[in-house]
């Protein structure tokens, strides 16, 4: 099907945090539309199986084309180890980008030879991530301590970004990893760099004074792989006014304003949330 330069980019994750990805998308390209989907009702996805992630991912896409989409980022970590590659085949001509653990920025960085990788189970146990990690540590040597980070996701799903109890998750999940002797820390949840200021206080407090740790987050890479793909289409949109921001989620409409106002400092006066009728029930 054709697709026009003024249609609408969507973006999907299990909930809020796939708008880490939204907001380096905004900044990339100020003057793309954008349709953000949270299906916060079946959040999180690092916790369920393959399938259910598969289907639910295949739903959306059919959901955001009948919005007329020119391209689809999925923003989320489990969602693209589980389902982009069906969703590619499904719908060839379309723009799809997905998100991974950037093993390789941080390969890149790290002086000690050790990168940590906190991510959920689902993204964990993919083949996906596993062959990536797998070549990655055939080709370089490097070691990758990987930690699946239970309840994490859903902590910053409710905005508890510095409540105690998300505070000892993040120091549980961080602290084995330094002590493993990372220096590079790779953000495998698109939520996580939501705690990123609890993490570097965690890291303040176990790691040696003078040991530089990086802490890395692809959401910049997608929004610029984005504009790559949409500038080799010829799909960057002719405007050059305002763009239009529409949400959906399938969870609460007031949380998902609040997630726009306190976690992207937007006026949730320009946000629209309602919850789609035709997603399929989980399973």
């Amino acid at each position: 099907m054709p697709f026009a330069p003024d249609a609408p980019i969507g973006v999907f994750d299990s909930g809020v945090g796939g708008l880490s990805v939204l907001q380096h998308i905004r900044q990339t390209l100020p003057h793309e539309s954008l349709i953000y989907f949270a299906d916060s009702g079946f959040a999180p996805y690092g916790e369920k199986p393959e399938s259910v992630i598969i289907d639910r991912s295949l739903a959306i896409i059919d959901f955001l084309l009948q919005h007329h989409i020119k391209a689809l980022v999925v923003a989320c970590n489990t969602a693209t180890a589980a389902a982009i590659q069906l969703l590619r085949q499904r719908h060839p001509d379309l723009i799809i980008v997905g998100i991974e653990p950037g093993l390789k920025p941080a390969a890149a960085l790290t002086q000690s030879g050790i990168i940590g990788v906190l991510a959920t189970q689902g993204t964990l146990h993919s083949k996906k991530f596993q062959d990536l990690r797998d070549h990655l540590t055939q080709t370089t040597g490097i070691k990758v301590e990987q930690q699946a980070c239970i309840g994490l996701a859903s902590q910053i799903e409710k905005g508890e970004l510095r409540s105690a109890a998300t505070y000892s998750l993040v120091q549980k999940y961080v602290t084995p990893l330094l002590n493993a002797g990372a220096d590079a820390i790779v953000l495998g949840c698109t939520h996580y760099p939501f705690v990123t200021p609890i993490i570097n206080d965690v890291i303040a407090q176990t790691s040696e004074p003078r040991r530089q740790i990086h802490i890395i987050d692809t959401g910049l890479a997608v929004a610029q792989q984005l504009k790559r793909r949409l500038v080799k289409a010829d799909l960057l949109t002719h405007s050059s006014g305002g763009a239009d921001d529409t949400a959906w989620t399938t969870g609460s409409q007031s949380s998902l304003k609040t997630a726009f106002t306190q976690l992207l400092k937007m006026p949730a006066t320009t946000i629209h949330t309602v919850v789609p009728q035709r997603i399929p029930a989980d399973k």
